[in-house]
């Protein structure tokens, strides 16, 4: 039986807009999908252009559950994703889980929605 999902995902092309405007917030989520009846941890690295990374931020997603994780919520000890600044993210995870990725721009009065799927490595 094939497996559904997948263990290491890359997400390459995130920003977290440093305005918005309007009742929104501009932000960004990692949308998991945890479709195993075990509780999944996934672990969080962080890459940006000119810094070291975040490494080894911790997300549990209850078996059989989705769990949509602002990107600005992430942090390791009191460091976090700061606004303005391109990052990716690489995600892996103890069971297969499927990861898509959504990006609420609101700098402008006509909001703008992003969602796509992470890139799986199989």
């Amino acid at each position: 039986m094939r497996t559904k999902g997948e263990l290491h995902w890359i997400i390459p092309d995130c920003y977290i807009p440093a305005d918005s405007s309007g009742s929104l917030e501009s932000h960004e989520s990692i949308c998991v999908l945890n479709i195993n009846p075990e509780d999944a941890l996934l672990s969080v690295t962080v890459f940006f252009e000119d810094r070291d990374p975040i490494e080894g931020i911790k997300v549990y997603v209850a078996g059989k559950r989705t769990k949509h994780v602002r990107t600005s919520s992430l942090k390791k000890d009191e460091e976090s994703i700061p606004v303005g600044v391109p990052y990716a993210v690489e995600v892996t995870s103890d069971v297969p889980v499927i990861i898509q990725y959504s990006r609420l721009d609101s700098t402008q009065p006509e909001n703008a929605l992003m969602t796509t799927m992470a890139y799986p490595l199989a």
